[in-house]
């Protein structure tokens, strides 16, 4: 439960007491009327005439209250003296008026009004809650470094153990046909047939390589699951085939001075898995 401020608290005391003194003044009994008072014009058996709103301190209307609360207090209101007559303005103001204002419960079983309950947020400061992350130096920078290092001597020693044939040295005479590059660098090769090498080299490569690295700040989805990366694996999906294509075609697909042909036909050419 929230805690109610003690400022708050006080004021809240200090308007109750005061309503339970008005109250106490209300039901408090009348005082008798001296034997030498006057009495009533007409009046018989020395009963005093009851005291006007102007010689009482009281309003009609916060009488009225108090009768109505007693009553409600005593459960139910039986035996309870009818209100003067009055009229119909006064009894629609002292209706609105008798109106009790609502109440909660508050610590120990006091009361209070309600406009004293206020949400711990606006009186004192929340610290925010901690979040899952970590700075890039050194959390992440050196697990890629020590991954790197192994993976250095991972080839070191693979190389030094495994034998990789080369091709017999290259005759500046004689030029293969057809002339491929590695794999890797195949599909940039096919690029250059079909487009100018200022297009095919820079041109295209760049854009794909912009579009990758602007990917990461596009979708902010912090999500790992495929379904709401749908833009990310599009994207990936899109560069992979299309690379992919060139150089399947590079491969397969190339024959002597580089041209169009089918595998099936003259061969797997220019190229040594």
């Amino acid at each position: 439960m929230t805690e109610i401020p003690e400022h708050l608290r006080k004021r809240a005391e200090e308007a109750r007491k005061k309503a339970q003194e008005s109250a106490g003044a209300s039901e408090a009994p009348a005082a008798e009327t001296p034997a030498d008072a006057p009495k009533a014009p007409g009046g018989e058996g020395g009963e005093a005439a009851p005291p006007s709103e102007a010689e009482s301190r009281i309003p009609a209307h916060l009488l009225e209250r108090s009768k109505a609360a007693n009553a409600r207090a005593e459960g139910g209101g039986a035996g309870t003296a009818e209100a003067p007559a009055t009229t119909p303005a006064v009894a629609a103001a002292g209706a609105v008026a008798t109106a009790a204002p609502p109440v909660a419960a508050g610590p120990g079983g006091h009361t209070q009004r309600l406009l004293t309950v206020v949400k711990s947020g606006s009186i004192q400061d929340v610290k925010a809650a901690p979040i899952d992350k970590v700075h890039v130096w050194p959390h992440l920078l050196v697990v890629e470094f020590v991954a790197s290092l192994v993976m250095t001597a991972f080839l070191l020693v693979f190389s030094v153990f495994v034998n990789a044939p080369l091709l017999a040295l290259a005759n500046v005479n004689q030029t293969p046909n057809p002339s491929k590059a590695p794999w890797y660098f195949l599909g940039l090769q096919e690029l250059l047939t079909l487009f100018h090498p200022m297009v095919a080299g820079v041109t295209i490569p760049g854009v794909g390589i912009f579009g990758l690295i602007l990917a990461p700040y596009t979708d902010r989805n912090p999500s790992n699951k495929p379904e709401d990366r749908k833009f990310a694996i599009a994207l990936l999906t899109v560069f992979l085939m299309f690379w992919a294509v060139l150089v399947i075609i590079g491969v397969f697909f190339r024959g002597r001075g580089f041209n169009f042909t089918f595998p099936w036909r003259e061969g797997l050419q220019g190229f040594d898995l």
